[in-house]
């Protein structure tokens, strides 16, 4: 037993001595870094070769080391989603050990083909693009929810099975919902401002009916805030897209310092394989016992928890197939699961228990979770109001409660869901 155990730490540093960049941290770094770490991309550098590697090892070996990057937030085993790109124990060894081995870059011949250039999208060129028609400037140092109306020009029903926005300027652009308008009412909203588009707290200000809502041309595309990842639909889902839609693009507004012009852009993919379900966002908030959007955090509560419950109506069974968690500043925690009629047999949806505004975004299942009709989906979220909380905004210390403003919180989960009745001929 004793000669076996020395020859393991023999071993074990002379696999440590064998780590390369080409052949051992490229791969890695493709797969589960360059999606941001590329040119004008949300990351501070790119890490598209060897010599910017070695330039940032250091800052490198800190954030993996700490666990603060690849920034993958959910908890493992609460949820399966794609492109998963958090680290491996593995992955991360080998990163660390080439970094304290001071970087070797090993064979060129052991280099993996470089990823096919996608330009400044990285699902690549859309199908559509939409700008916003002329610059913005919001007011520096408060809060401002404007929209802008996006003609489509599409003259028949076209399926969107991913999209991605493109902020004109990230520090001002707080967050981007993508809702949908068929009635022109978006359009006579824009005509009565003078400025670029128009103000609209509480939502576009445009008419959705219950059939709308069911018949899945609803809430619209979907959203963006800090940290979203574009990603695709399952094959057979896709938001509907009907005739002359025009999107209205909610941008919420909050800019600490000098805020620059914002023309920020929208890139829609359309589905590549014959849609069967149509898929809708429904929202999970908390409520009182009127209907209305009820969240108060007092102020110094180190660890406050709202918990709230969506009852799934009768016959309106569905499948979830992409979950976004959402809250602010004060956040710390935050976790959804469906539990059966009486309340029992949880499973998981999404748990993120180092919540971080700045990396947030919708995740999509491996599998759609089934959602029976009769069950119940549990949304459980927990803020830190104290002053102990670095990124507490508030200076005194004030009790906070449900609002659109950076310094209000927020409690809410939208489920991207299709109807186990809704099937497409």
């Amino acid at each position: 037993m004793r000669y076996w155990t020395s020859l393991l730490a023999i071993a074990a540093p002379l696999a440590a001595q064998s780590v390369t960049y080409t052949r051992d941290v490229a791969p890695i770094f493709q797969a589960k870094c360059q999606q941001c770490h590329r040119p004008n991309d949300i990351a501070p550098f790119a890490l598209d070769g060897y010599e910017a590697a070695l330039d940032w090892k250091g800052d490198i070996k800190l954030a993996v080391s700490e666990g603060r990057m690849p920034p993958w937030k959910p908890v493992a085993g609460a949820g399966d989603f794609r492109g998963n790109f958090s680290l491996t124990q593995e992955e991360k060894d080998k990163i660390l050990a080439w970094v304290d081995l001071d970087g070797p870059k090993g064979e060129d011949s052991d280099m993996p083909a470089p990823l096919p250039e996608r330009g400044e999208w990285v699902l690549g060129e859309p199908d559509l693009v939409l700008q916003m028609p002329e610059p913005y400037t919001p007011p520096r140092g408060k809060d401002m929810y404007r929209c802008f109306v996006l003609p489509t020009g599409v003259e028949e029903t076209k399926y969107v099975g991913a999209y991605d926005v493109l902020p004109g300027d990230r520090r001002s652009v707080h967050h981007v919902i993508l809702f949908t308008d068929t009635t022109g009412e978006a359009e006579k909203l824009d005509a009565k401002d003078p400025e670029p588009g128009y103000t609209c707290f509480g939502g576009p200000g445009t008419p959705i009916s219950a059939t709308d809502l069911f018949g899945g041309n609803s809430l619209g595309l979907g959203g963006w805030a800090p940290g979203t990842r574009p990603s695709h639909l399952p094959d057979g889902v896709g938001v509907e897209m009907a005739p002359k839609t025009r999107v209205v693009m909610q941008i919420h507004y909050y800019a600490r310092s000098g805020a620059s012009p914002d023309q920020t852009r929208v890139g829609l993919y359309y589905a590549k394989s014959k849609v069967e379900k149509r898929l809708i966002y429904l929202p999970v908030l908390p409520l009182d016992a009127r209907g209305n959007v009820s969240l108060t955090i007092p102020a110094g509560a180190n660890r406050h928890v709202v918990n709230t419950e969506f009852l799934v109506p009768l016959l309106l069974g569905a499948q979830v197939v992409s979950v976004f968690p959402h809250m602010h500043l004060l956040g710390t925690d935050i976790k959804a699961e469906i539990v059966d009629t009486l309340g029992r047999n949880p499973r998981p949806l999404v748990h993120i228990d180092k919540w971080d505004f700045n990396w947030q975004g919708p995740y999509v299942f491996s599998e759609p979770v089934k959602l029976p009709a009769l069950n119940r989906v549990r949304l459980s979220c927990t803020y830190d109001n104290s002053a102990a909380n670095p990124r507490n905004p508030n200076n005194p210390l004030k009790t906070v409660r449900w609002g659109e403003g950076t310094e209000d919180e927020m409690c809410l989960v939208f489920l991207g869901v299709t109807f186990d009745r809704d099937r497409l001929q």
